[in-house]
């Protein structure tokens, strides 16, 4: 979206209504003078298009833009007569510049890197998630017309739309972070979205030993695993940190590999070299040219990848990666939600019914066994912190059930005053089923004792 479609449309969304066949929530009713301040903002809004030169602003940069914005606003307050304060003169031009150059209100929050969540119920509340903890903000739109606005900005800009036929999306923001956004009639109370942000700097692996969600111990074997082309499954549930430990263990393959990365919507930050990320399309208007991850699984095959990373298998696709794991494709990198090991297991098998294949229950077994050598459990405790629980193996098939066995985990011991989980992260002292291939890998791993470790 060019500058100048920008500017038009940051004035529709903040200050003039919008017509549409979409029901909305009505606006609340304010006291007079917040209505003063919208009808004056509305106002300068409107003045500054008319002011600025929209063709020369498409040839400045951001920052030169922004300075020209703040500029003309305090001449038009000049213009207007208004006895304005300087503290309210800087609030209105920072609003108006982020309506135009950003995503409005939600700006601020943007700009704070301690929120690793934001969440917008409908234009009249939105929560972030601080360490942890939800947290209610001052932060609101003007009308649930304004919150459509700047779902449709944030939605456009990577080739994707949000409409009554169309009410669910996944898209991203220029940072990486994940946004959902579902809207009415499906949303009953207005729209709502979810935005899942990325640190500025994402973390490392000793970023998440420095915070005790794991052991030192525990990240050497991470390590040795990932080098010795193990393939791995990360589980866990929604917010618990899958896709940082994914980002972590991907920073231990060798830099002159290269990585395929298969994604709804592309987040993940790999810092190598040769990566090929591809993202999933949904399909247009007339309900063809859709791009699901199997066809992106399919596709990736013969791409030449040393590996496939795949940022959340969710449902068909996960037959085509089971046989790319097992086939010559090892060292692959995977996450799904579940809520222990376990229970991934169940979870594979599940998918791989929904692929429409039919296969009887041992071969869909013989098929993971072959394919899994690992799965990591990461989970959000109660006290917000995230921890990896349990580091597990598989270890081959016992009759019609699939071995396996934990070398590392987390030991909870209690709660203290404060509300912080206690406990402690521990190797259980079994030796991997693995350690043979690792040796011959070249790759020393030392067989874990069991003893209470960092956390």
């Amino acid at each position: 979206m060019s500058l100048r479609e920008r500017l038009l449309n940051s004035a529709n969304g903040s200050s003039a209504p919008v017509a549409s066949s979409m029901a909305v929530t009505p606006a609340r009713r304010e006291p007079p003078e917040v209505n003063g301040y919208i009808e004056l903002k509305a106002r300068i809004h409107n003045r500054l298009l008319e002011a600025l030169d929209l063709s020369r602003l498409e040839e400045m940069d951001p920052a030169a833009v922004s300075a020209q914005v703040a500029t003309t606003i305090r001449t038009l307050l000049v213009e207007e007569g208004r006895l304005v304060t300087e503290a309210d003169t800087a609030r209105l031009g920072e609003e108006i510049r982020d309506e135009i150059l950003g995503l409005g209100p939600l700006e601020p929050l943007l700009q704070d890197h301690s929120i690793s969540d934001i969440l917008i119920n409908g234009s009249r509340q939105v929560y972030v998630e601080r360490a942890g903890k939800l947290q209610l903000t001052q932060v609101s739109f003007h009308d649930d017309q304004h919150l459509m606005h700047i779902i449709g900005r944030i939605v456009s800009r990577v080739g994707r739309r949000v409409d009554e036929s169309s009410p669910m999306v996944d898209a991203r923001l220029p940072d990486g972070s994940r946004v959902n956004a579902i809207v009415p009639p499906l949303a009953i109370d207005g729209p709502s979205m979810s935005i899942r942000r990325f640190g500025k700097d994402p973390l490392r692996i000793q970023d998440l030993i420095a915070k005790g969600a794991l052991s030192a111990e525990m990240a050497e074997f991470l390590r040795v695993i990932v080098r010795a082309r193990l393939n791995i499954i990360v589980c866990g549930g929604t917010g618990s940190g899958k896709t940082t430990m994914l980002n972590c263990l991907s920073g231990f393959v060798p830099a002159d590999e290269r990585i395929v990365t298969i994604e709804d919507s592309a987040e993940l930050s790999l810092q190598q070299p040769h990566v090929v990320r591809l993202e999933t399309r949904p399909p247009n208007l007339e309900g063809r040219g859709e791009i699901t991850q199997r066809d992106l699984v399919r596709n990736c095959l013969r791409m030449r990848p040393d590996r496939i990373v795949v940022g959340e298998v969710r449902g068909a696709e996960v037959l085509d990666m089971l046989q790319a794991m097992s086939t010559g494709h090892d060292g692959s990198i995977a996450t799904i939600h579940a809520n222990s090991p376990r229970e991934g297991l169940g979870r594979l098998e599940m998918m791989m019914l929904l692929s429409g294949v039919a296969l009887p229950e041992r071969a869909m077994r013989q098929q993971i066994a072959a394919a899994v050598n690992i799965f990591v459990h990461v989970s959000r405790l109660s006290d917000g912190s995230r921890k990896v629980m349990r580091i597990s193996e598989i270890a081959g098939m016992e009759g019609e059930q699939v071995m396996m066995q934990d070398l590392f985990e987390f030991v909870r011991t209690g709660t203290s005053a404060s509300g912080k989980v206690e406990g402690h992260l521990r190797a259980t002292g079994i030796r991997s089923t693995y350690a043979t291939r690792l040796e011959l890998a070249g790759l020393k791993l030392e067989t874990p004792q069991p003893k209470v470790g960092l956390g």
